[in-house]
């Protein structure tokens, strides 16, 4: 009595085939993981190759920018140059003609060197765009960190940031267990990258490649977490 329900099955067969079932669905989650840790490599692959490309064109332009202005402020610098020779030429260490040279370098300065400054921070921040685009990261959170490891620290600033979305929009146990793991691993990523700026420089361009990795698994399991399939 009461041990077999209407359709014949035991308790335990009901138990078992839930188990099974719970199994199942386990092991269906992991492979969708996994599919997508898969799908987000692919796509950083093609991103990199589509990146590279984008950059190769952009290191063209910024570099033949920089060699136009560079002629501009040489061209500048030149011609000011010949007029003070003449004006020097024209009386030779006359106390007139130092007055005149000193006056008109007085009048050259706040021209060549403000279009030299332009010039040396457009070069700057053209190189910083690059670097950030690179590492996909945004220009200003690159500016925060300096060193070898510089892109690296900026985007594992950049995945606490997303940890930080993930939190606010699970606020689950298990949602709130995952955060508290992700940010464990990025704190041990930010040590590492720290301890690899005094390393000799092949040993430290294999710790960069094996914390990049790190940091593509845990976006991949952000976007796994999110239910995204990138």
């Amino acid at each position: 009595m009461g041990l077999f329900s209407s359709d014949g099955r035991s308790r335990a067969q009901r138990k078992a085939e839930a188990k099974a079932l719970k199994a199942k669905a386990k092991l269906e989650a992991k492979l969708e993981a996994k599919d997508a840790r898969k799908s987000a490599k692919a796509q950083r692959r093609d991103d990199r190759k589509f990146r590279s490309k984008e950059l190769k064109q952009q290191r063209k332009t910024a570099k033949a920018e920089g060699k136009a202005q560079e002629k501009v402020v040489k061209a500048e610098a030149k011609a000011n140059a010949a007029k003070a020779k003449a004006l020097a030429d024209a009386k030779a260490f006359s106390p007139t003609s130092v007055r005149r040279y000193l006056t008109v370098a007085r009048l050259l300065s706040p021209i060549i060197v403000p279009i030299a400054y332009r010039a040396s921070v457009a070069a700057r921040g053209q190189l910083t765009a690059l670097q950030a685009s690179r590492a996909g990261v945004a220009p200003e959170v690159l500016r925060q960190f300096s060193g070898h490891g510089a892109t690296l620290s900026a985007r594992i600033s950049t995945t606490r940031a997303s940890l930080e979305k993930v939190a606010a929009k699970d606020s689950s146990a298990e949602g709130s267990a995952f955060v508290s793991a992700m940010t464990a691993r990025l704190d041990n990523l930010a040590i590492a990258v720290d301890t690899a700026e005094s390393m000799p420089t092949a040993q430290r361009r294999t710790a960069h490649q094996s914390i990049e990795s790190e940091l593509a698994a845990i976006d991949a399991d952000i976007l796994a977490r999110l239910g995204v399939r990138a």
